[in-house]
């Protein structure tokens, strides 16, 4: 009996000051669910965030934008922050319940990309594009539309593409063949290209940059990246998963923005309200532009009056 309440003293002694550091230690930390997209301008920006803020630890989960917002809606994982590269899917799935903003702070594009290696890579062109993808010794990948906005962009793509080309039945060619190569995520299918297995993919033009990988760039009209051909894009939509596992919701076309919000229930909002901040700064903003993707200038709302008073300086003005 004695030995007994000698090992239980002994334990607490041992345990209670690590689960007492643990709660502590939430204060010093910043969860972040992003898109897989964003893995490597969030890298670069959490090692230069954490130079300045060395106690900080930062908590980093990619995902297909879709994925995120279920691990918050349906899973209940803690979380800081949220980084869709959709404005459309905090929007829809996570305000108002989940958080009370958020902001638009990035655009991208979709292109094919590919290898030096990949069947025709000395042919293709914005032009034959088509054509190539479609032969039957060529394999293309791309990512799920249920799970990724890259995944239901690549999809609208086909459907742009078939009105600009004038090609009845286009998109149902596309989306039939190769479906063995679909993944969760756009930066799934980087490996696939690089061993090889895939000789084209549908991706972001700002990931193939990362990567070194050659792409072609495709028309304006169907690449999802230019405002100006929004009426077009909005002529296109989606089904895919929507708030519970048998819901649907559609995603209609439109020029890319990515955006972020800070939860409502955020185990450390101060820490990250600080680093969307940071963010946000002309700092952040030159590691997105160094990495192939253009940010929002000024970045953009459609909930001003909720956004924390230390962000508002970002919005309406720009940074030089």
């Amino acid at each position: 009996m004695i030995k007994r309440a000698f090992f239980l003293l002994t334990l607490f002694f041992f345990v209670s000051p690590g689960c007492r550091n643990s709660v502590a230690d939430r204060g010093k930390q910043i969860i972040i669910f992003h898109a897989g997209s964003l893995s490597v301008p969030f890298k670069q920006l959490a090692d230069e965030y954490r130079k300045l803020n060395p106690e900080v630890k930062i908590l980093m989960e990619p995902a297909g934008s879709l994925v995120c917002a279920r691990k918050i809606t349906e899973l209940r994982k803690p979380c800081d922050i949220i980084a869709s590269a959709d404005y459309m899917v905090i929007d829809e799935l996570i305000i108002p319940e989940y958080a009370s903003w958020s902001i638009k702070f990035a655009t991208n594009e979709i292109v094919v990309a590919f290898r030096e290696e990949s069947r025709y890579s000395s042919e293709i062109d914005s032009s034959n594009w088509i054509d190539i993808l479609l032969r039957n010794d060529v394999v293309y990948s791309r990512s799920d539309p249920d799970s990724d906005p890259c995944g239901y962009r690549s999809v609208m793509t086909f459907k742009l593409a078939e009105k600009y080309y004038d090609i009845p039945g286009l998109e149902g060619k596309l989306t039939a063949k190769d479906r063995n190569f679909i993944r969760p995520k756009e930066v799934d299918l980087i490996a696939l290209v690089e061993a090889g297995a895939a000789d084209y993919m549908f991706q972001y033009k700002s990931v193939a940059r990362q990567h070194n990988m050659k792409y072609i760039e495709l028309p304006d009209m169907i690449n999802l990246g230019n405002p100006l051909f929004n009426g077009q894009y909005n002529t296109v939509s989606v089904d895919v998963a929507g708030k519970s596992p048998d819901s649907k919701m559609i995603i209609r076309g439109e020029y890319i923005n990515y955006s972020l919000a800070v939860l409502n229930d955020a185990p450390n909002s101060e820490g990250a309200t600080n680093f969307v901040s940071f963010m946000l700064s002309a700092e952040g903003v030159e590691i997105f532009r160094r990495n192939g993707q253009d940010p929002v200038l000024p970045p953009e709302t459609g909930q001003p009056d909720m956004i924390p008073s230390g962000l508002k300086k970002y919005l309406g003005y720009g940074i030089q």
